[in-house]
């Protein structure tokens, strides 16, 4: 399905999190999700990686009791990109996917780069970028750092200042 860049937001954040940070998180994502709803934001993208990723899709998926219309949207880098995790995250995972309004794969295969190729397309996809950046390094970070150069608002739910500055080239 495709959607106006104007209704839709997407998440970034590190994979590495402790249980407390996911449930902050997880509440700085619900208060988004209620001040972008008033300004006409439905459409969420999500990465489908561990940590930050998850914990955003799931609290989509809890804030549709609330805005039925919203919509969860998983932009995944390739098939089998999960093959390393653990079962009981790929068990997380498979529950977020059955309750996902729509899935792309970005690639056909892994390849160096299909989880850039993934960030570069749902910041393409989104006027707003909703992120959970603690470190000036790394995925999160340079998916932050695209998003600046294309001019996308940028939210960060850490108190790690964010730059124009860009560093980073896709």
């Amino acid at each position: 399905m495709e959607y106006s860049p104007d209704t839709c937001a997407c998440f970034t954040g590190h994979r590495a999190m402790t249980d407390e940070e996911l449930k902050s998180s997880a509440l700085l994502v619900s208060e988004q999700i209620k001040t972008l709803y008033a300004k006409g934001i439905r459409n969420y993208y999500a990465g489908g990686a561990i940590g930050f990723d998850l914990a955003a899709a799931v609290t989509v998926i809890n804030m549709k009791r609330v805005y039925p219309d919203i919509t969860l949207n998983l932009a995944l880098p390739c098939p089998n990109y999960q093959s390393k995790w653990t079962s009981s995250q790929v068990e997380l995972f498979d529950r977020v996917r059955a309750r996902a309004d729509n899935e792309v794969y970005v690639s056909e295969s892994y390849h160096r780069g299909c989880m850039q190729v993934r960030n570069k397309y749902m910041v393409d996809k989104s006027a707003v970028c909703i992120a959970y950046l603690r470190e000036k390094k790394g995925g999160t970070y340079n998916t932050v750092t695209y998003a600046l150069k294309k001019g996308r608002q940028v939210i960060n739910l850490t108190d790690v200042p964010l730059t124009d500055q860009i560093s980073f080239d896709f």
